[in-house]
């Protein structure tokens, strides 16, 4: 076995030996050195690399810095195009001062909402609508006309105060449901100072928009509301907006046109009729007498509003022997079927009701207690004769 060689403990003192070729042999220690060598980065190489990775890196940097500002630059030109782009579209609080608004007859939630925001009480329409669409039901219990309201108010707090009756300044005209003509005319005088003849001169106007199917008569398609107009408005401007409801009623009721005048007819009977009553079963009692010639009332009506209407007569609910025996095609007592046409202007809930009658039988209806407004519907004549004794005990008219 051959020992360990001294010579790897050489401190690198001895001579260069040759190699076999005659060339010269480093010693250990230079060997050594050499293999520390190899294990070093050289200075400057090290140095060199450095630079060239950190330039790489600073060169990344700046490249996405560029693309931040460029994209900065970007969005603040396209937010300069959009103005209020990223901001709140309604006011914060209550508002300020004051500003009278005129919420017209039948407007929607989003046509409400554009009237405010041109007022500037809201700041979109869009916030208003937000909040109406929210609450269906008080959204539809906002009435016309003219209300007091404050600028920059949040969306929520004006619709509010729609709500709030407090807000709203009678300057309008109101038109309950049942009127005649001839009494919407005398209301509309008053409080617009327009003379009653000129209401009766726009019934033959070319300008009156009247549709076809009225056949020129106005008595039923002046729709009931509270209505605000301008200073100026003609008697055939503010016919023509109270026909334009109308239309919008039927129409949303689903009546097909061709239908229009007859439902008017139905429907002002069942609003000169009903008081309290369930308006579709007044309309179901009117379809079931005209689809029964042959019934117990013999195809005929026999409705006292209709007399009411031929007399012109106010202030009861019945009328006389001698009434129901007047000759004209609107006595419905003498006459089949509907009379010529509507016999006053009926509402929304009326011409729902002619739209769209319940399902039933009922031939016969009595408010048994005006006080109260108490209606039965019968069958039958028999259950009906009960129910008549019974309003003649509670209101002592038939002794």
């Amino acid at each position: 076995m051959t020992g360990l060689d001294d010579n790897i403990f050489d401190d690198g003192a001895h001579e260069v030996r040759d190699d076999r070729d005659g060339g010269p042999h480093p010693t250990r220690a230079e060997r050594r050195r050499g293999r520390r060598e190899r294990g070093r980065r050289p200075p400057d190489a090290a140095r060199g690399g450095g630079r060239r990775r950190g330039a790489s890196c600073l060169a990344v940097l700046l490249a996405g810095a560029l693309v931040l500002a460029a994209g900065w630059f970007a969005l603040g030109s396209l937010r300069s195009l959009l103005p209020g782009w990223g901001e709140s579209d309604d006011y914060a609080g209550p508002g300020s001062g004051k500003v009278e608004v005129v919420i017209d007859s039948g407007a929607s939630g989003a046509v409400i909402g554009q009237t405010l925001q041109e007022a500037d009480v809201v700041k979109t329409t869009s916030s208003f609508t937000a909040v109406a669409r929210a609450e269906p039901e008080q959204a539809a219990s906002i009435q016309p006309g003219t209300y007091v309201m404050r600028q920059k108010m949040s969306a929520t707090d004006a619709f509010d105060r729609l709500l709030d009756p407090a807000n709203r300044v009678a300057k309008g005209v109101t038109l309950r449901e049942g009127l005649w003509r001839s009494e919407i005319y005398e209301r509309l005088s008053e409080g617009t100072d327009v003379p009653v003849e000129e209401y009766e001169q726009a019934e033959e106007s070319e300008e009156l928009e009247l549709p076809p199917q009225a056949e020129g008569e106005v008595e039923g398609w002046l729709f009931p509301s509270t209505y605000e107009f301008a200073d100026d408005a003609s008697a055939v401007q503010q016919m023509n907006t109270m026909i334009s409801q109308t239309v919008s009623q039927l129409e949303e009721a689903g009546v097909p046109k061709d239908e229009w005048e007859r439902t008017l007819t139905v429907a002002s009977i069942v609003e000169g009729e009903a008081g309290a009553a369930d308006r579709r079963k007044v309309a179901r009692v009117v379809e079931n007498r005209l689809d029964d010639p042959a019934g117990p009332t013999r195809g005929m009506l026999q409705m006292d509003s209709t007399v009411h209407y031929l007399l012109q007569k106010r202030g009861t609910i019945t009328t006389s022997d001698k009434e129901r025996n007047t000759d004209s095609p609107y006595n419905t007592y003498t006459n089949q079927g509907l009379p010529p046409g509507p016999i006053n202007n009926p509402g929304a809930a009326a011409i729902d009701a002619a739209g769209n009658p319940a399902e039933g039988d009922w031939l016969f209806f009595v408010t048994v207690d005006p006080s109260t407004g108490e209606t039965k519907f019968a069958e039958t004549q028999a259950e009906h004769e009960r129910n008549v004794q019974e309003f003649c005990r509670n209101t002592g008219s038939c002794e």
